[in-house]
């Protein structure tokens, strides 16, 4: 009877030791999954410019502005604004069509290694640094589950006024809570534009002054406007950038890269209507 009763209480110790062993196991497999994803450019061969070319395209989307529309606003104004209301649902939307959001490193590790990607993979970006990006645009993707790409413009870091930008601390939170800080210029100078001090006061110090606040790395960079200047591509390997984003023109065949694409979700759009221009745009490759 003793000997019953030892075994009884130690058959369920070993039950519960072996389903926490099993949750560890589960949590080990998704920490191993993702440093496959960081680690595989040690592993693979880079693909070059037709094999990017020719993969998959990524959706990735563009926000500006997230708040209503005022009377001052001009007509082109309007597709950099959308209304807080019509935000939350075209996410809500995103989430509940199942697709999952991506980071830039994730991207470029599929784009030149063949890295694997989770199922309806997308990137949400903001471009200017505006606080609306971080008290509505953060604030509804992490209800879903989902991380953005915040492009700043150092130039209105803490600024306040009839449009108010984040703060260094709210960027430093982003970065914290594993969303990706980019590079969007000093002042959103035309990249087109660029003169050879340009590269200095619109490249090196902004990354300076952004790996400052987060304390990672600047990688990734979005053209103002979407305009770049083949001619120049070059030079932001050079200046460190990995890849860089354009808006919804042509990739640059020399330099995929560098002209990835993304497209505007305009504030006239319903969310069905944004649904239709993200399989439009994206879902065909480039032989």
């Amino acid at each position: 009877m003793k000997r019953f009763s030892l075994l009884a209480m130690v058959i369920p110790a070993l039950i519960g030791s072996c389903t926490a062993d099993s949750k560890k196991q589960v949590s080990q497999n998704k920490k191993d999954s993702t440093e496959i994803q960081v680690t595989d450019s040690v592993n693979r061969k880079a693909a070059d410019n037709k094999t990017i070319l020719a993969r998959r395209e990524v959706p990735v989307l563009c926000y500006h502005q997230i708040r209503n529309n005022i009377a001052s606003d001009s007509k082109r104004a309007h597709d950099d604004i959308i209304a807080p209301d019509k935000f939350r649902e075209h996410i809500k939307m995103l989430a509940d069509s199942g697709y999952h959001t991506i980071q830039p490193d994730q991207l470029y590790n599929y784009l030149v290694y063949g890295a694997k990607l989770p199922d309806k993979p997308i990137i949400i970006s903001f471009d200017d640094t505006d606080e609306d990006q971080f008290t509505v645009g953060n604030t509804t993707l992490k209800k879903y589950g989902f991380k953005g790409v915040y492009f700043i413009m150092t130039v209105s870091i803490g600024r306040k006024g009839r449009i108010s930008y984040m703060t260094k601390a709210q960027i430093k939170q982003l970065a914290d809570e594993g969303n990706t800080i980019a590079s969007h210029t000093y002042d959103h100078k035309n990249f087109a534009q660029f003169t050879e001090e340009d590269w200095k006061t619109q490249i090196d110090e902004p990354t300076r002054k952004l790996e400052e606040i987060t304390g990672k790395k600047i990688e990734y960079f979005a053209y103002p406007y979407g305009v770049y200047k083949s001619s120049t591509l070059h030079k932001l390997k050079e200046h460190g950038f990995k890849a860089a984003f354009i808006l919804s023109t042509a990739r640059d065949e020399q330099y995929p890269l560098l002209t990835i694409r993304r497209i505007i979700d305009p504030g006239r759009y319903t969310a069905k209507n944004l649904y239709y221009s993200i399989n439009k745009s994206f879902n065909k490759t480039k032989s």
